[in-house]
């Protein structure tokens, strides 16, 4: 069983600092679409609401609610991720606690507006632009990069010791057995 002393206060902080950072965004970035400039043209401050998904996806008048259910789905896959760590797994932890707490962040912002998550920053170059997005869509992206190379790493090491295994039990070639 794995800790909790890092999944749970890692998950919190990235709702947090999400939720913290949308409402000065909301406040502070008003009237919504106009670009502010921080590092000139690449990387901006320009407020937005994702009625969609990542890269703006959008399924039509029930995104919300499709989004919705699809994260909540996710967050019971990473539930049963969380619980079949092993101890002292903590890369594999820290990578389900960030997907887990961004998952959650926008969660909050789909449950408590029609208009959708709530996103600020803009990166890019002109108008060669990446979507907007939020620091719980970083979350996201980080641990699931993370989480995969953690998991392809369990793969490759189960695989080597099932090929030790195998060798083992081979016998050896002018033995009798």
């Amino acid at each position: 069983m794995p800790t909790s002393a890092l999944y749970f206060p890692l998950a919190v902080f990235v709702v947090v600092v999400d939720q913290i950072t949308k409402a000065i965004a909301a406040t502070a970035l008003m009237p919504r679409g106009i670009p502010r400039e921080v590092f000139g043209n690449a990387f901006r401050w320009t407020l937005v609401y994702n009625p969609g998904a990542a890269f703006g996806l959008h399924l039509g008048p029930y995104s919300r609610w499709i989004f919705l259910v699809l994260t909540l789905g996710a967050l019971v896959i990473l539930w049963r991720l969380y619980r079949q760590t092993p101890s002292g797994a903590w890369l594999r932890l820290v990578a389900v606690s960030l997907v887990t707490g961004g998952a959650v962040g926008n969660l909050i912002d789909r449950i408590r507006s029609p208009m959708g998550v709530v996103d600020f920053i803009d990166v890019g170059i002109g108008m060669a632009r990446w979507p907007t997005f939020n620091v719980a869509d970083m979350a996201v992206s980080t641990g699931a990069f993370l989480l995969a190379w953690v998991l392809w790493g369990e793969d490759r090491a189960a695989a080597r010791a099932s090929a030790l295994v195998q060798d083992a039990e081979q016998p050896t070639p002018g033995t009798t057995g």
